[in-house]
């Protein structure tokens, strides 16, 4: 019998924390802190995102930092127009229209790629995300007007009715219920019929495919929600740097949301958001150290993967195993 309590009580005291303690310090004169959290808490939904494909159905894509990108320049482009172009017929710097132009180029994008990528399986699907990743990425170093591999500054940020996302606390508690939605929807979806079948094609596709299941239309709906989910942090994202650039797109960030999601454990819902947690303080705090600061980085990875088998999260599941055999 495996005691659930330990997992879920770390959720909610993480949760709890990433609630007050940025507020406090901001509030207390340490406003560079709420800057790290809001970053922290972007990157958490980024990596969520991620983790409906890897956790849920075993999909690991090297291009998913692909449509983190899509989401900031559907900020950053219209802002560019309205700010030198004049605007058009829809305000550019309205934040539905930002968040659709995120939500459907997104959509599309991973409708296409996806029915192309999920024909293939293991390092073949990595390595065509990859290269997709890749091709947008090209695209838009080579677009000079949008400043190139340079990026460029967002001068005006969405605007929606009665939210001011220039407001850092109103981002930072915009980005949190966001990711708050977020965890209950994939709590949701995970022990749903849709969450089943994932897990199912994740343990055997070949067996799930016999028993008369379409594998590849819930891979491909699971991909898709993924881009859509990653596309709506990076309007967020677009929105906290008010600066945008091919960078944010490359197949590192991808390797660094699937480095959080591996930290925290792919078989817990909650386990990007520790990852992310973990990851963006640690980086702090290295780079304040040395500039090599990827190497213990990379170290912590291997050193993860080798002695926590399923991350922090499944480190918790196993101590709630052993104390609910111990009370059994």
């Amino acid at each position: 019998m495996t005691d659930s309590r330990l997992p879920t009580g770390v959720a909610l005291i993480t949760l709890i924390l990433l609630a007050g303690v940025p507020l406090s310090l901001y509030y207390a004169g340490h406003i560079f802190w709420l800057d790290i959290f809001t970053r922290a808490v972007v990157l958490a939904i980024a990596a969520a995102s991620l983790n409906l494909m890897l956790g849920f159905a075993g999909l690991a894509s090297f291009g998913h930092a692909a449509y983190l990108g899509i989401g900031a320049y559907a900020v950053g482009v219209p802002a560019y127009y309205e700010t030198y172009g004049g605007g058009g017929m829809i305000a550019s710097y309205s934040g539905w229209w930002h968040l659709g132009l995120a939500l459907g180029a997104s959509a599309l994008f991973a409708a296409v790629t996806g029915a192309i990528s999920l024909r293939t399986r293991g390092i073949h699907f990595i390595m065509i995300t990859m290269a997709f990743g890749q091709m947008l990425f090209y695209l838009l170093v080579s677009i000079d007007e949008y400043g190139a591999d340079d990026g460029m500054t967002v001068d005006l940020t969405s605007q929606f009715s009665h939210v001011d996302l220039s407001d850092p606390v109103m981002l930072f508690g915009i980005c949190y219920g966001s990711l708050l939605l977020l965890l209950l929807l994939q709590y949701r979806l995970k022990h749903s019929h849709f969450g089943r079948i994932l897990a199912a094609i994740k343990q055997n596709e070949n067996r799930t495919r016999a028993l008369g299941v379409n594998t590849f239309y819930y891979k491909l709906t699971a991909y898709v929600l993924a881009g859509v989910i990653c596309a709506y942090a990076g309007v967020l994202m677009a929105n906290f740097s008010t600066f945008i650039s091919p960078g944010m797109i490359e197949w590192t960030r991808s390797g660094e949301l699937m480095f959080m999601v591996i930290l925290g454990g792919t078989a817990w819902v909650f386990g990007p958001v520790v990852g992310a947690m973990i990851f963006v303080l640690l980086e702090y705090f290295l780079a304040g150290l040395t500039v090599y600061w990827h190497l213990p980085f990379g170290l912590l990875l291997i050193l993860t993967v080798l002695l926590f088998r399923g991350g922090l999260g499944g480190m918790l599941q196993r101590i709630g195993a052993t104390r609910g055999e111990g009370q059994s």
